[in-house]
């Protein structure tokens, strides 16, 4: 019989996405946050660019025997143009400026790879509407500091949740990891209830 897949590594050390996973019971056996260079190659599309983060992040992590390997990227987009984790109060500034009264998507990449070392992923991409945000808005946004680490430099469940007025797809793909997806994907390789 096939050895039973018992374990879940997380490639990630995104406080956000161990919440979520918790959030439907997915607790991961391990944490080995994925150290790789998350530059995107010159004209990538955002899209890509999360998919391909995310895999390489599962790819990045030793393969263990009776061990599944989770991995995701988010990246925010306006366009074409892909937004990263802001450096610095100005350019937290700048990103908000740029999605304030717009429809902008978050493209989630989603890696599995499995003890044999096949990878399996996905993209989920969810558009969302902010509202205009006036200056002080946006000031007060930037002297919470809430932006510091996130992508795109707002966290959708914190204070910007009011900023936010409408979404089309996944919301927990905007605060880090589809969790629909997420389980689909486990159940379609025999991880599930059974851990």
């Amino acid at each position: 019989m096939k050895n039973r897949v018992t374990r879940l590594i997380l490639a990630s050390a995104s406080p956000r996405r161990v919440e979520l996973l918790s959030q439907i019971g997915i607790v991961p056996d391990q944490i080995i946050p994925a150290d790789i260079d998350e530059t995107p190659f010159p004209k990538e599309l955002p899209g890509p660019l999360a998919e391909r983060l995310a895999r390489e992040k599962a790819a990045a992590l030793p393969v263990s025997p009776d061990s599944i390997i989770l991995a995701a990227d988010s990246v925010v987009a306006v366009g074409r143009r892909s937004l990263g984790k802001p450096e610095t109060d100005d350019e937290a500034r700048q990103f908000l400026t740029l999605l304030s009264g717009r429809q902008h998507r978050v493209y989630g990449g989603i890696a599995l790879r499995l003890p044999d070392g096949t990878l399996h992923s996905r993209l989920i991409v969810t558009s969302v509407k902010m509202k205009r945000l006036t200056a002080s808005e946006i000031e007060t946004y930037v002297a919470s500091r809430e932006w510091d680490g996130k992508a795109g430099g707002y966290a959708i469940q914190g204070l910007a949740g009011r900023f936010i007025s409408s979404i089309n797809g996944s919301y927990s793909n905007i605060v880090g990891l589809s969790l629909y997806d997420t389980m689909n994907m486990l159940e379609g390789v025999g991880f599930g209830h059974h851990h």
